[in-house]
């Protein structure tokens, strides 16, 4: 007996405001810049890369190419996502 996998599409489970953020802070508490720029990207397609752009203020195509798996995102680029996200970043002690 063979076994069937299909491969597990992160966006379509990030639903509410609540489940990118907890999925965020998961990639930020460890992770390195390109698993936290693919995090992002995941987010990204589970909001819609269109109007995320739109609101982030940032062309589509550049929002694409910096969460791409090779992209890296400028600290601008990045802030005006997390932003259009409505979130913020809080700093605590590690």
């Amino acid at each position: 007996m063979t076994t069937t996998t299909l491969p597990l599409d992160l966006a379509a489970h990030i639903e509410t405001p609540e489940d990118v953020a907890l999925f965020l802070q998961a990639s930020f508490d460890g992770g390195t810049p390109a698993e936290i720029g693919h995090a992002l990207g995941i987010v990204a397609r589970s909001t819609g890369m269109a109007a995320l752009a739109e609101k982030a203020g940032v062309p589509r195509q550049t929002l694409y190419k910096a969460l791409s798996a090779e992209g890296n995102p400028s600290l601008d680029t990045f802030v005006k996502i997390i932003r259009a996200l409505g979130l913020k970043l809080v700093a605590e002690a590690a």
